[in-house]
């Protein structure tokens, strides 16, 4: 699992990079994906805004932020900066495995003259959060590249720093789907292979002791839940 989270992270560093000098990845690919017959159905997805983004209005009017709520963004990549993460109400609070994104994000509140609670550098299964800490969070796009082992434990932290009633927007691959299975061949093409290997039924099972599942919705080649953290979170 280390190893794989450091490989993730140092995926991640390399974007950033390149970023910098102008070069998306995503807009380089390899021709056995970009011929693959399901790479067109893939951009449609994409270009309709059917993909599962960090910036979905669905997620704001579901947490609702406000002022005075803590926020966490879990795997957080630089949704601050372009999801409209730094227009909330509520005090955010960001983790991501790539130590180069928390660099650009604190560059950026710095010349921004933005305040934030925390930008913190490692893993979102370790958190240095304390019990009952959020409000509100979000974990998008990170937990399809890891097993059951590291979902479970990523959860089980969740569920340590939500606060009781507390709401909660993650996803997850839809196995399956031939834009899960293009979105799998892109970023194991990054160098970030998605390990995750749960069926909606064993996921859900993960989740129950923790949340209460408000509703989900197939989105791209994800599927979103929108949670509720029990009212006495088990842990």
């Amino acid at each position: 699992m280390d190893k794989h989270l450091e490989q993730v992270g140092q995926s991640y560093d390399k974007a950033i990079d390149y970023g910098s000098k102008g070069i998306d990845l995503y807009q380089n690919l390899p021709d056995h994906i970009i011929n693959d017959p399901d790479y067109l159905f893939y951009q449609k997805c994409e270009s309709d805004s059917s993909f599962s983004d960090s910036g979905r209005k669905e997620i704001f009017e579901f947490l609702k932020p406000q002022t005075g709520m803590l926020f966490v963004d879990l795997g957080c990549c630089l949704n601050l900066m372009f999801r409209g993460y730094d227009t909330w109400p509520s005090t955010y609070y960001g983790v991501d495995i790539s130590n180069k994104t928390i660099q650009l994000l604190k560059h950026f509140v710095s010349s921004e003259n933005s305040t934030v609670g925390a930008l913190h550098n490692g893993s979102i299964h370790e958190t240095p959060f304390a019990e009952a800490q959020f409000d509100i969070g979000a974990c998008i796009g990170v937990l399809e590249y890891f097993d059951r082992d590291f979902v479970e434990k990523a959860l089980k932290e969740m569920s340590r720093i939500m606060k009781p009633e507390g709401r909660l927007v993650i996803d997850v691959p839809d196995l399956g789907s031939p834009e899960c299975r293009i979105a799998m061949m892109i970023e194991a093409h990054l160098e970030r292979p998605d390990n995750y290997n749960l069926s909606v039924e064993e996921f859900e099972k993960l989740l129950h002791p923790h949340f209460i599942i408000e509703r989900k919705e197939k989105v791209g080649p994800m599927i979103q839940y929108f949670l509720r953290c029990e009212g006495q979170n088990l842990r």
